[in-house]
């Protein structure tokens, strides 16, 4: 049976100007699917999971969503913009070791290291973006390409520098101390202890959001997801938005890097290798289009919170963990088939 189809609007009337109705506005939203996954999870790992609701467990499910969503924000604009990043992953292994390799040689304060990661890093975003924009090939070769170059640099750099696959320790260096409060330090709320990186993770999602929905650089981003050249047709400027977007996912790298290093003191360069797909599927979760031009960053931190609650509810219940990427594909075809549906039911009630 189908609904009642909606009021004419009255004669002379501007058809913006009129009102939209509750259900439409939520339907419209491309985390509504996530969030009601997330509720599924939740729920689910409630009832069979007995210490899951305890205080302890909400600060390490948090900080598991949190290490994933401090990437995945910056990755879903990417992807609204239409494009991909494979190398994300091991960037974030790269920034690490380019702080400690950095300090470590040259007996500067870790703060110093800590800025040449950010430049190196940067860098990295930046070859991403201008390769993609001028070769025109696609972002996935692109990005592949980077990601296997950081791999052997990383391997390579680390044996040539420190003789193993690790770096060496600075955790006596000047500045570590400060460094580590500001990207791996704890703080307690309401008797929860919580990891900064939570704090860094909120900001990063918040930004993101006006950034989407408050900016101009918003409208640009899904204007070159939806169709570059259309857009480029209307005065956008394609080649700086995109680049702009590598150069926040690289700034994302920069920060989970360095959570990386202060809160371990040592780095594997071997780190970091499939976590772009993780980034990814956050992403999806969360209602972002692998298409481009649709999603948001709200969504993108729900399916990060999937993501934390599964991992350790898994922990939680007692199982084999060996069934978490079982759990995890399961989700994301869910979530996928219920953000189709509910984009179809939007687009049925314009």
């Amino acid at each position: 049976m189908t609904g009642a189809p909606p009021a004419p609007a009255p004669p002379g009337a501007d058809e913006r100007l009129l009102r939209t109705s509750p259900l439409r506005k939520l339907l419209g939203r491309p985390e509504l699917g996530s969030v009601v996954g997330a509720v599924a999870v939740f729920v689910f790992f409630a009832l069979v999971a007995d210490s899951f609701l305890q205080t302890s467990s909400i600060g390490t499910v948090l900080y598991a969503a949190s290490t994933i969503g401090i990437m995945a924000a910056p990755v879903a604009l990417l992807m609204i913009g239409g494009e991909f990043d494979l190398s994300a992953g091991v960037m974030v292994t790269s920034s690490a070791l380019v702080s400690s390799m950095f300090s470590y040689q040259m007996t500067a304060n870790v703060w110093v290291g800590v800025f040449v990661s950010l430049l190196v890093t940067l860098g990295f975003g930046a070859f991403n973006g201008f390769m993609l924009t001028r070769t025109r090939l696609p972002s996935f070769i692109i990005t592949l390409g980077t990601f296997l170059m950081l791999t052997g640099l990383n391997l390579g750099f680390t044996k040539l520098i420190s003789g193993t696959v690790s770096t060496k320790g600075i955790g006596d260096m000047e500045g570590f101390a400060s460094a580590r409060k500001v990207f791996a330090s704890y703080l307690t709320v309401g008797g929860v202890e919580l990891k900064v990186t939570i704090l860094w993770w909120a900001a990063l999602v918040a930004v993101a959001t006006w950034i989407l929905i408050r900016t101009r650089f918003g409208n640009w981003i899904f204007a070159v997801g939806g169709e570059a050249d259309a857009a480029r047709a209307v005065g956008v400027p394609v080649i700086r938005t995109k680049i702009g977007l590598y150069l926040g996912v690289a700034f994302a790298a920069w920060v989970s890097g360095q959570h990386l290093l202060f809160s371990y003191d040592v780095v594997q360069s071997g780190e970091g290798v499939g976590n772009e797909l993780t980034y990814i599927i956050a992403a999806v979760i969360g209602g972002c289009l692998i298409t481009g031009g649709y999603g948001s960053a709200i969504g993108a931190a729900v399916g990060a919170i999937i993501f934390g609650m599964t991992s350790k509810g898994i922990v939680y219940a007692e199982w084999n963990p060996d069934w978490f990427k079982f759990f995890l594909g399961a989700m994301l075809l869910l979530a996928t088939l219920l953000n189709a549906w509910v984009r179809k039911r939007a687009e049925a009630t314009t």
